[in-house]
């Protein structure tokens, strides 16, 4: 079991930034893929960002290609993920996902089975 709590969202404006950061516990060294995925009001699901643990891989989405930017602290168990050049359209919840068992198919929220509660991130015009 791996338990996520996301931290670091807020209300920016556009052009600006912001960085999150998910601090992970349980079975953090069993987990293959973890993922930055977000939820704008009224919508599905939306992939931002995910690598795989021991590989190393990084997939971004291509609307924060250039943009954001995904890291991690081994020794805090935490992931961040640093937005600049904020959008309107990139105002959402914002989670940190977590998949154990290998998975080829990254950009599918589905995928993902432990999931924290989110951290709003608002972008004003």
């Amino acid at each position: 079991q791996v338990q996520l709590v996301e931290s670091g969202g807020g209300l920016v404006q556009a052009g600006g930034s912001l960085r999150l950061s998910c601090v992970a516990s349980g079975r953090t060294r069993s987990t293959y893929v973890m993922a930055w995925i977000r939820q704008a009001p009224g919508k599905e699901r939306e992939f931002v960002v995910a690598t795989t643990w021991a590989g190393g891989r990084i997939d971004y989405a291509d609307s924060v290609k250039g943009r954001f930017t995904i890291s991690r602290d081994n020794a805090k168990n935490t992931v961040y993920l640093h937005m600049n050049s904020l959008k309107p359209e990139d105002t959402g919840v914002y989670y940190c996902a977590d998949r154990l068992h290998y998975t080829s198919h990254y950009e599918s929220s589905h995928e993902y089975e432990y999931w924290g509660r989110g951290t709003q991130v608002t972008v004003s015009s």
